[in-house]
């Protein structure tokens, strides 16, 4: 479960993009913070992804990525040009392809390395799923498998990408826009593949476009209430929206450090056994098995880019960080696996993230 959000230059106390993502992934599934070089690549070369290879581009550019220690893509991440991309998991009525294949973070990643604008990135996402879909286990300890939408931004512009499967819709951002873990596109897109209407009129979804919704047609119903989508969807939106005009990189760390309207001097992330905040923790019980491990923000300014990562867990209690493409990551031990090692940052602040916590010894 994650939560992305944008909001453009138009409503932005300094007229400049800022981009947000919380990653919600397995309470033991340890973030890494990477930055890639860019490089040169022979004709005919091939880059091996999480679980395929696909065909390799001339150049790749250089990307700072935030990602499941395990997964060669990522759950966010920016480049040299300035743009930036989150994923988040969407479950629809589209069957899953549970071969490996492409998943949603290698698709970001991949669109990273080879975009220069957020509408390039957009190009290269859609052209990978016509080619490749996208299927494979997406988790660490726990299989799951989802399809993906994603929030692309690059400082003049920023997409809404959503998908089901091959099919896809896409929505460009006016001011503010958040995603969670559901469809958000309905009647009207901007941008989709061919078939995105025929394909739910085929399975009896609708009965055409005129009464076509891709949210409604689309969306499995059971795992993406239980996800919380809808009300994390909406209280990114609305802590937005009340600072709009004076949106500043505060303000989107405040929202992805979020707990709810009723969070207060009492509140603890230990009650209740469903139910799920931006600012996420797990808690004992087969519903709330996600946590934030990772948060990142950016500051999509022409030029120069600035960007805030905490590479630890519960960003309600981690420092954003900041980092810059063309600089050095600070040092933050060295990669991390699935158990605790004090030598890394995220592992020795995991020990005041919350109860669950199978394979540490604190």
């Amino acid at each position: 479960m994650c939560d992305t959000v944008v909001a453009l230059g138009n409503v932005t106390a300094d007229g400049v993009t800022i981009f947000g993502k919380n990653s919600d992934r397995e309470p033991n599934e340890a973030h890494h913070l990477l930055r890639v070089p860019s490089a040169k690549h022979v004709p005919g070369s091939r880059v091996q992804c999480t679980y395929i290879e696909v065909p390799q581009v001339g150049e790749t550019y250089e990307v700072l990525l935030a990602k499941p220690f395990w997964i060669w893509g990522a759950e966010m991440g920016a480049n040299e040009h300035g743009v930036a991309i989150g994923n988040e998991a969407v479950f629809t009525k589209v069957p899953y392809e549970k071969k490996p294949g492409l998943i949603g973070m290698d698709l970001l990643r991949l669109a990273l390395e080879r975009a220069r604008t957020a509408r390039e990135a957009l190009d290269v996402i859609t052209a990978l799923l016509e080619t490749y879909g996208q299927g494979g286990n997406c988790g660490f300890q726990h299989p799951i498998y989802y399809h993906n939408s994603f929030i692309i931004a690059d400082p003049t512009d920023a997409w809404v990408l959503e998908t089901a499967g091959r099919q896809w819709a896409a929505e460009q951002v006016r001011d503010i826009r958040t995603i969670s873990n559901g469809i958000t596109i309905q009647g009207e897109w901007d941008l989709a593949s061919d078939d995105l209407v025929q394909y739910a009129v085929e399975r009896k979804w609708c009965r055409g476009r005129d009464d076509f919704n891709f949210a409604r047609c689309y969306s499995e119903p059971v795992y993406t209430r239980f996800s919380d989508c809808r009300h994390r969807e909406c209280r990114t939106r609305d802590v937005l929206a009340a600072a709009r005009g004076a949106i500043t990189v505060e303000h989107v760390m405040n929202a992805l450090r979020d707990h709810g309207e009723g969070a207060g001097p009492g509140w603890t992330p230990g009650r209740g056994i469903t139910g799920a905040e931006v600012c996420m923790h797990a808690g004992f019980g087969p519903i709330r098995q996600s946590q934030t491990t990772g948060s990142m923000v950016s500051h999509l300014a022409p030029g120069t880019q600035a960007h805030f990562v905490t590479g630890t867990a519960a960003p309600c209690i981690s420092l954003f960080k900041p980092v810059w493409l063309g600089a050095e990551l600070p040092d933050t031990g060295p990669t991390p696996t699935g158990t605790y090692d004090g030598a890394t940052l995220f592992w020795r602040q995991r020990r005041y993230t919350g109860p669950r916590c199978a394979t540490m010894q604190c």
